[in-house]
């Protein structure tokens, strides 16, 4: 939950997580819709699907224990090299080190590496590093040492005054603290215009579910056209084969997802039947469906 999300808005979706899900055996065994449900409003639903995945992995070939061996660790879906480091370092106490967005910065600094850190041979060789210079001794209390330093010391503005390592650090040396880590110029982002239709008939209320292999995959939202203004209801009867009475527009909501930036434009809609291109949920069945951020907010409107 801590990758991309911050400590603060964790902490409440990680007790509810706990409450639902106390043991792998209860998460594996979970419909997936329960556990996106319970992860709504994170964002980035692949760390969800990867958690439900990863239980099953664990449940079917471990006898629904965490396996404490790298090339096991391996086999479960969503660990990568970092979270494999960190259960194998700080849950089993081995020799390994986990090498998060921290440590990159601080091991970029201190070896003076003036290459681009998100290019995967730039991490493998940090990785190498942070392997190489752990202690055979309680080596988990370096692996955490340099996770604080980048934290609290080695951040995105360097305070070098109260660093213990300034006097080996390369980038200290020659006043490259500002310039190291170098990261690949970030993508774009991408603006989306997206005029929302709210069907509703007969306290029914028109879904669709994200396809497996898209961005929302699982997640259900409200139909939409991609097109910047709202121009009459035809627009919409056209594209979903029904007969529509236009009723009144709804809030404007903002979305936000990977490199794309989309704005909603939803409009409360009345069917004169039922499409069987859609589910027809009332507002209390779709209260315990799992929602992307920007229709969940729209929804919050119809229960007003």
């Amino acid at each position: 939950m801590l990758q991309q999300t911050q400590v603060s808005v964790v902490i409440p979706y990680f007790e509810k997580w706990m409450n639902t899900f106390p043991s792998i055996q209860s998460l594996a065994e979970a419909p997936l819709e329960q556990v996106l449900k319970c992860w709504e409003g994170l964002g980035y639903y692949s760390r969800a699907r990867n958690l439900h995945k990863g239980a099953q992995v664990i449940v079917e070939n471990f006898g629904g224990e965490l396996p404490n061996h790298p090339l096991s660790l391996s086999q479960v879906p969503g660990i990568g090299p970092y979270t494999k480091g960190a259960l194998l370092s700080f849950a089993f106490r081995q020799k390994a080190a986990a090498v998060d967005g921290n440590v990159l910065r601080v091991l970029s600094r201190f070896l003076g590496c003036v290459e681009e850190i998100d290019l995967p041979h730039v991490k493998k060789k940090l990785q190498n590093y942070a392997e190489e210079m752990l202690p055979n001794t309680e080596p988990w209390l370096v692996v955490e040492g340099l996770i604080e330093l980048g934290a609290l010391v080695c951040g995105k503005i360097a305070k070098c005054d109260g660093c213990p390592l300034k006097k080996k650090c390369d980038a200290y040396r020659h006043q490259l603290q500002d310039l190291i880590p170098k990261r690949r110029a970030r993508l774009e982002t991408i603006e989306l215009i997206r005029q929302v239709a709210v069907i509703h008939y007969q306290g029914l209320y028109a879904v669709q579910k994200g396809r497996q292999g898209k961005l929302m995959a699982d997640l259900y939202e409200f139909p939409y056209l991609e097109c910047h203004h709202f121009k009459n209801v035809e627009d919409f009867e056209k594209a979903w084969g029904m007969p529509l009475k236009y009723q009144k527009s709804l809030q404007t909501q903002s979305h936000t997802f990977t490199r794309y930036r989309a704005r909603l434009f939803p409009h409360l809609l009345e069917a004169c039947g039922y499409s069987e291109n859609y589910q027809w949920k009332t507002i209390a069945e779709m209260k315990q469906l799992p929602f992307s951020s920007g229709h969940k907010r729209i929804l919050t409107q119809l229960t007003l």
